[in-house]
């Protein structure tokens, strides 16, 4: 066991050795230009959830030089950090953090972990930049990187995936996955393109409700995100049509004169921190009764049951984590079988997210990622 453990390390040691690094000039999301060593020899993930894109691109060496990440993927995604776990029993000792908005991110910690980068999300940038993070990071030789995959995702995506691609020498890798995306999406864009005078159903996707607070409508998606993959997969989202930010409240006397024809709400495992524990479950490994119960209830709120929706059982629920990960060509499958469902009866997004884990990722597919209410169940 000892010679073994030995001879990992030795070949780990002689992997970074012989790796060039390379001193370069990268572009973050946020416009900055940062001069770093490249690839990064120790990273911070400050956000874990972008362990989807890593993986991606590094497969059975995603893990090799993270040296610490944020706390956000064992409370917000659990299923996928066991899935991680179980492939990587060390992440499970791996330095935790906060979140840097929220002003728990310990940065001496940090710093104690003689880190090359950290990566961050672009929503904290303003705060990183107020209370001195930025500064204090780059006077201790740390680079600082902002990727968006969430804010976004059409303008940012491509953009952090190369970025991604650069920091962790998988450059190649993240073309392979740029394009394996791209051709993803136009397999609905394309065919939608063909059909003349498109109908779009109306669509209404509501943030993650039954998280918290006293699960009222309705929180949603303006022109971006879900917002866009509504878009993309042949339908209209009408909380667009007076919301122009990624996300916003959509007031509920305005959904019943939308009517909209399909209702959607994102969900995932949030029982860490849910204090009401009235989501939908869904996501990898999901339990569908217990996800489909838990959507068919979410839909006995104000003014749901008034939804011709909700009447004809055009109700569907999806991974809330999508809004984050640039897997969206899944659900934009999905939601197209949904809106049109005899242009795409020879879709089969299952299948092809399955495909997509054998040819990118180091953990196994499972399925739970949607759940729709049965036809005439409300």
């Amino acid at each position: 066991m000892r010679f073994t453990t030995l001879r990992h390390v030795a070949a780990l040691s002689l992997a970074l050795l012989t790796t060039p690094v390379l001193s370069a000039e990268i572009t973050d999301v946020a416009g900055r230009t940062v001069e770093a060593d490249l690839p990064a020899k120790r990273v911070i993930v400050g956000e874990a959830r972008q362990i989807h894109v890593i993986a991606a691109l590094k497969g059975e060496q995603a893990f090799d030089t993270i040296v610490g990440w944020r706390d956000d993927l064992i409370k917000k995604d659990p299923d996928s950090y066991k899935a991680y776990a179980e492939r990587f029993p060390q992440i499970e000792k791996l330095p935790r953090f906060g979140y840097v908005p929220q002003g728990d991110f310990s940065l001496e910690t940090a710093i104690s972990l003689s880190p090359d980068v950290i990566t961050l999300n672009l929503e904290s940038e303003k705060s990183a930049k107020e209370s001195g993070f930025e500064e204090k990071a780059a006077a201790a030789g740390i680079k600082v990187v902002y990727l968006d995959f969430r804010i976004d995702p059409d303008k940012n995506s491509e953009v952090s995936i190369e970025l991604v691609g650069k920091l962790f020498g998988a450059e190649e890798r993240a073309k392979e996955f740029i394009a394996y995306r791209r051709a993803e999406i136009a397999r609905v864009t394309d065919r939608l393109a063909t059909v003349e005078d498109l109908k779009r159903p109306s669509v209404f996707i509501e943030r993650a409700p039954g998280i918290s607070g006293e699960n009222t409508c309705c929180r949603t998606f303006g022109p971006v995100n879900f917002g866009a993959m509504v878009e993309q997969a042949g339908g209209h989202n009408v909380a667009a049509d007076g919301i122009k930010t990624t996300f916003g409240d959509l007031n509920p006397e305005q959904l019943v004169i939308s009517d909209p024809e399909h209702v959607i709400v994102t969900g995932s495992n949030w029982a860490a921190e849910s204090d009401i524990n009235q989501f939908v479950p869904v996501g990898r490994g999901a339990d569908m009764t217990l996800a489909r119960e838990k959507l068919a209830n979410l839909m006995t709120r104000t003014p749901f049951p008034e939804l011709k929706a909700v009447k004809s059982g055009n109700v569907h629920a999806v991974w809330h984590q999508f809004y984050g990960a640039p897997y969206e060509f899944f659900p934009i499958q999905q939601f197209a079988k949904w809106f049109h469902p005899e242009l795409f009866a020879d879709l089969d997004p299952e299948a092809d997210f399955a495909e997509f884990h054998r040819k990118f990722l180091p953990v196994t597919y499972k399925p739970g990622y949607f759940v729709s209410l049965e036809k005439g169940s409300n």
